[in-house]
């Protein structure tokens, strides 16, 4: 039963409803066409205009021209862009009810629509559209124009991946960044705060500095890394996590070891920002732009070929035979059609990138049917979090317009933890999603381990073989195609299309023949530059590709020569030090880097970086810090004893003694040309360099 004042708070978030939505459509209307329009009388509508301009929904301007019933042009601000989402979605909720009531009056039965909760979940169907978080052309033009005087951010790379998701409709229910009230209910209970299923946090990670100049209900414009605008945000949560608690919760473990996590702790700012957001413009794509689809458009593409039943194969490596094979069977189980849905944002650190696998997935394509299979890229960044990112692809999947997933053995495993054992059990995440299954709204397929029966030359699944000890098993593992593929050998046709192996030979030549960083590493005074120099002398007389030194006194005088020796500047020094190296190797050379490099964490983000082209080779130049000292040719050890030098390594700033490197070479008493001989010898068993 509603009550007199529910009945008419609701009368009149309606008129703000209805206002919001006639002034978008028409913002140069005169004041008696708008009342007209809503039905409502001139002084009402002075009432309302007065109460929105007051909640800084609607900004107030004149307008240009002499008919005085004309006189002003209404403009929707971002909040109240974000505020007309919202009443939008209690109204057809509302709507929905009032109509479920009508047609279970008028037939005895209810409509057959699923009454969700939310506004994007008003379908009947997969294939019916689901609202965005976009306004229209036109007022997108204006907040634009409004949007100049907003504060920016710029978004980082799995921010924009994030953002695109919210604003097409892929992360719906979410209509925004979530607040600190959702983040903590997702953390601990994979639930919004309203009790709808979610098991990821998005939020808006950002510097103490920049959240320091904000205020709660400041509209800031987000922006990509060109200052493109993308869209605007109203800041209604502001929060420093804690992020221990999160990795614990959500990635099971505070190890760093886990991408996420290290990502968590190392690279995420220290704040987050939460509130809704109003998409302005997608990000701008240049690449492979006919196979990327909003939720939206695969869903109209699903009505358009009557798709019914639709299986979502989530997949972040190139496609291999037991792939084909078992897609194709999955979708034969459930009669359904096939959707290739690879991941093209941000995967796992040193995965094969997104524009060698697409072309991988376009060899395949082939070899499936036409009309029964497509094939669209998700810009989605992956936190590689197991069973509840398998959770969390089963609701995008869901938003795609998919009936069913395929979900696989570890899915979305990130490999080893601290302790060299994994992270998740291998059938984790289908447990976890069988659990949510119902609530997702969509079927799982278990993903079958697929292997090749020699003696009828076909593959099967290894669960259902009877007469195991009679025939001949064949399967290569993702660790020893990798070897075949560095050490240049030969890869059975039976396990990979030929097309799919030149495709990745293309891009992963024999080690021998690709870039590689050679990153030494110990205390001022330890031997490093002169290793360097020796080992770069030794390489250029071998020839065959380009050698680059990267000394630290080199890279000081000409690339950063502006930054002092307090730990930030010391960090941005390794990270641009890091991203030359990257390049070099990216591109074939060889980049040997000699800096201190004292933080773990730092030349962790370094192998990172060099990894996603080439090997990263890290040398400890072991010398003790007594030994350094004694031979201090610069005196900087004297001085730093004398509290002249702040910050020194070793003296009055640590050095984290990398724990595993390639290689670790003692200096003392030893000749500089063996150290560099250990290195060759080192390079040569990693198959870097020819014997």
């Amino acid at each position: 039963m509603v009550t007199a004042p529910e009945k008419s708070l609701l009368q009149e978030e309606d008129q703000l409803f209805r206002l919001l939505r006639q002034l978008e459509l028409a913002p140069d209307a005169s004041q008696r066409a708008t009342a007209s329009a809503l039905g409502i009388s001139l002084g009402r509508l002075n009432a309302l205009l007065r109460a929105a301009t007051e909640s800084k929904l609607v900004s107030i301007s004149d307008r240009a021209g002499t008919d005085k019933r004309q006189r002003y042009t209404y403009t929707l601000t971002s909040r109240g862009a974000a505020e007309k989402l919202r009443l939008t979605d209690q109204f057809l909720t509302r709507k929905f009810a009032e109509y479920d009531a009508l047609h279970a009056e008028l037939t005895g039965t209810t409509s057959g629509l699923e009454p969700f909760k939310h506004r994007t979940k008003l379908v009947q169907n997969n294939l019916a559209p689901i609202p965005e978080l976009y306004v229209s052309y036109d007022s997108a033009q204006k907040l634009k124009v409004e949007a100049a005087d907003l504060t920016s951010h710029d978004l980082t790379p799995r921010q924009i991946c994030d953002l695109e998701l919210l604003m097409n409709g892929g992360f719906n229910p979410l209509k925004g960044f979530l607040s600190e009230e959702d983040y903590n209910s997702v953390v601990d209970n994979m639930r919004l705060a309203d009790g709808a299923l979610w098991p990821m946090p998005i939020t808006l990670d950002v510097s103490e500095d920049f959240a320091q100049g904000l205020e709660l209900g400041q509209d800031i414009a987000l922006r990509d890394q060109e200052g493109v605008i993308l869209a605007t945000m109203t800041v209604t949560d502001r929060w420093e996590p804690n992020k221990a608690h999160e990795a614990e919760k959500v990635f099971g473990a505070d190890d760093d070891a886990h991408p996420a996590v290290n990502y968590l702790h190392n690279t995420a700012g220290k704040i987050y920002l939460g509130g809704p957001i109003v998409g302005i413009q997608q990000p701008v794509h240049y690449d492979f732009r006919a196979r990327r689809d909003t939720p939206n458009e695969l869903r109209a593409y699903f009505r358009k070929l009557g798709w019914r039943k639709v299986v979502a194969f989530q997949t972040r490596n190139p496609l291999h035979r037991a792939h084909q094979e078992l897609t194709f069977r999955a979708a034969k189980e459930a009669q359904a059609n096939l959707l290739i849905h690879p991941v093209v944002g941000m995967t796992k650190p040193g995965d094969v990138d997104h524009f060698t696998r697409v072309r991988c997935y376009e060899a395949v394509l082939d070899q499936y049917p036409s009309s029964t299979t497509t094939m669209s890229l998700l810009n989605l960044a992956m936190r590689m979090a197991g069973p509840r990112e398998a959770v969390w692809h089963g609701l995008i999947r869901k938003n795609h317009g998919c009936t069913h997933f395929i979900v696989g053995r570890d899915h979305a495993g990130p490999g080893k933890n601290s302790a060299g054992e994994d992270f998740y059990g291998p059938y984790d995440a289908q447990d976890l999603f069988r659990q949510y299954e119902e609530e997702i709204g969509i079927e799982m397929l278990d993903f079958k381990h697929m292997v090749w029966v020699q003696e009828r030359a076909q593959y099967e699944p290894m669960d259902e073989i009877k007469d195991k000890d009679d025939v001949t098993i064949l399967n290569i593992s993702g660790t020893e195609l990798r070897r075949r593929l560095s050490e240049g050998l030969e890869i059975p046709e039976w396990f990979s299309f030929p097309e799919v192996v030149k495709e990745l030979r293309r891009t992963k030549p024999a080690r021998s023949k690709q870039g590689f960083t050679v990153f030494f590493t110990g205390f001022s005074g330890s031997g490093k530059s002169t290793i360097a120099n020796a080992l770069m002398v030794k390489l250029m007389e071998m020839g065959g590709r380009p050698v680059t030194l990267l000394d630290g006194d080199i890279v000081r005088k000409n690339l950063s020569s502006e930054l002092g020796f307090s730990k930030e500047h010391r960090d941005l020094n390794i990270r641009r030090i890091g991203y030359v190296a990257s390049e070099i190797t990216k591109n074939g050379g060889i980049a040997i880097c000699a800096p201190i490099a004292p933080y773990a964490t730092t030349r962790r983000a370094v192998r990172e970086d060099v990894e996603e082209f080439g090997a990263f080779v890290e040398v400890h130049v072991a010398t003790t810090i007594e030994e350094c000292e004694r031979r201090d040719r610069k005196g900087l050890y004297k001085l730093a004893r004398e509290g002249k030098i702040k910050e020194f390594t070793g003296i009055s700033d640590p050095y984290d003694v990398p724990e595993n490197p390639e290689l670790s070479v003692e200096t003392e008493n030893v000749e500089v040309d063996n150290c560099a001989h250990q290195v060759i010898l080192k390079l040569e068993q990693m198959g870097l360099i020819a014997g």
